[in-house]
């Protein structure tokens, strides 16, 4: 990911309810040092993913290690959502993150009122193994732990 795709992303806006999946503005970002606008997590985790076309920024991937885990993210350009490009974006990450870390577990937590990534990623192959309660940037939120299963 370059800098230039991190301030894109900052920019992206998501309509209800799904409009608390924003970024802070890309100078609060590199100012906290938080994800992608630190430079070294974005050079060692983060990934753009580019449409094969036009070249375009879609979207982009998180591939966070923990042990003999690969926890994954992602987030998708907003005009992309509902639109297929969600399966296809997460069979990529799932490909990168075997070619990265062979041998380990590749888990993904996501909202439990985010039914639409749920079904996403359960079409992928990804299955409920835990839930529970966890601080986000909007509060205390319940969420599902979800692993993939080939």
């Amino acid at each position: 990911m370059t800098e230039k795709d991190g301030q894109a992303i900052c920019d992206w806006r998501y309509p209800a309810p799904y409009e608390l999946f924003r970024w802070p503005p890309w100078e609060t970002m590199v100012k906290q040092g938080r994800e992608f606008g630190d430079a070294r997590i974005r050079l060692e985790q983060y990934v753009s993913v580019r449409n094969a076309d036009d070249g375009q920024l879609v979207g982009y991937v998180q591939l966070f290690p923990m042990d003999r885990t690969l926890r994954i993210g992602m987030g998708l350009r907003p005009d992309c959502c509902d639109r297929g490009w969600g399966t296809i974006l997460t069979g990529l990450v799932v490909e990168e993150a075997l070619r990265r870390r062979p041998g380990y577990e590749i888990d993904l937590e996501v909202e439990k009122w985010n039914k639409r990534a749920i079904r996403v990623y359960e079409k992928s192959g990804f299955v409920v193994t835990d839930e529970y309660d966890r601080r986000a940037s909007h509060g205390i939120v319940g969420v599902l732990c979800m692993v993939w299963h080939n």
